[in-house]
C-alpha cells in the first residue's frame, strides 16, 4: 500500500475514532451525571455503543475499498470485534490505571477516556488495517 493511502486511511480512521470518542465521552457522562450510573457500568455501556459506531463508519469510510461485499461477513465482524476487545482491554487499562492512581480523575472521567482513546487507537488502526481488511491486491 502506498504511503499516501495509508495515511488517508489512519486520518479517516482517526476521525472515525473522533466519532467514537464523542459517543463514548457522551453516553459515560450522561449514564454518570444525569441517571447516576456507577462509573465502570457506564463505561462499559459507553463503549459498546462507540464500539458500534466506529465499526459502521470504519466499514463504510476507511476500509470499503477492502470490505469483500456490502454484506457483512460473519468472518469479518468476528476479526473487528476481537480487535476491538483487545484495543478495549488496552483502553480501559489505561483508564482504570489512571483512575486508581489520580482518584480526582473519577470526577473528571474523560481525562482518562482521552489517554485510554490514543492508546486504544493505535492499537485498533493496525489490528484493523492488517487482519481484518488486510489488502487484497489494491
Amino acid at each position: 500500500m502506498k504511503s499516501s493511502k495509508m495515511d488517508k486511511r489512519f486520518f479517516i480512521f482517526a476521525l472515525v475514532g473522533g466519532v467514537g470518542f464523542v459517543v463514548d465521552a457522551s453516553i459515560l457522562t450522561v449514564m454518570m451525571k444525569q441517571l447516576h450510573f456507577n462509573l465502570y457500568l457506564s463505561r462499559s455501556v459507553s463503549f459498546t455503543c462507540a464500539s458500534l459506531t466506529t465499526w459502521l463508519l470504519n466499514r463504510s469510510l476507511t476500509f470499503r475499498d477492502a470490505t469483500q461485499a456490502t454484506v457483512i461477513h460473519g468472518t469479518e465482524y468476528f476479526k473487528y470485534v476481537t480487535v476491538q476487545i483487545i484495543g478495549a482491554a488496552i483502553n480501559l487499562l489505561v483508564f482504570v490505571l489512571l483512575t486508581l492512581l489520580r482518584p480526582e480523575l473519577e470526577h473528571l472521567p474523560v481525562v482518562p477516556l482521552a489517554v485510554g482513546a490514543v492508546f486504544g487507537l493505535l492499537f485498533n488502526f493496525v489490528g484493523t488495517r492488517f487482519w481484518v481488511y488486510p489488502d487484497r491486491g489494491t
